[in-house]
């Protein structure tokens, strides 16, 4: 692939990521979410934290590293300061598994406080530090 198509594969997975943190956000603005709302939440955030790794590789690929997994990608995005805390990214990466088991209901309460308290703002501070690179 050309170094202009990876340009703007890149933009195309920002433009994704930016609708998915869209819909992340204004759920998370629900303050006593239901059973159905917790779900899509966590939904929400798979769906953003699944983009933004993958916008990672994309624009670090363009930039000419090769990466090849999410756990590389997060640490390449951390050396090229587009991640401000790659210890949260690593936990995030580390408990994107729990969220398959969100029917475990105290699961996916903790799953959610841990969303609303270190992994959506680690995702939004990406998306300011990527939203300025287009």
């Amino acid at each position: 692939m050309d170094a202009e198509n990876k340009d703007i594969r890149w933009k195309q997975r920002f433009a994704n990521f930016e609708k998915t943190m869209q819909l992340l956000e204004r759920t998370l603005q629900i303050k006593t979410p239901s059973e159905a709302e917790r779900g899509g939440l966590i939904q929400f955030y798979e769906m953003s934290f699944e983009l933004a790794w993958k916008l990672m590789r994309d624009y670090l690929e363009e930039e000419g590293f090769t990466i090849k997994s999410p756990r590389q990608a997060i640490k390449q995005a951390f050396q090229a300061e587009l991640l401000a805390d790659g210890q949260v990214w690593m936990d995030a990466l580390s408990d994107r598994n729990l969220t398959a088991h969100t029917y475990n209901e105290s699961v996916a309460l903790a799953v959610v406080k841990q969303i609303r308290a270190r992994y959506y703002p680690a995702l939004r501070q990406f998306y300011v530090t990527m939203k300025a690179k287009l």
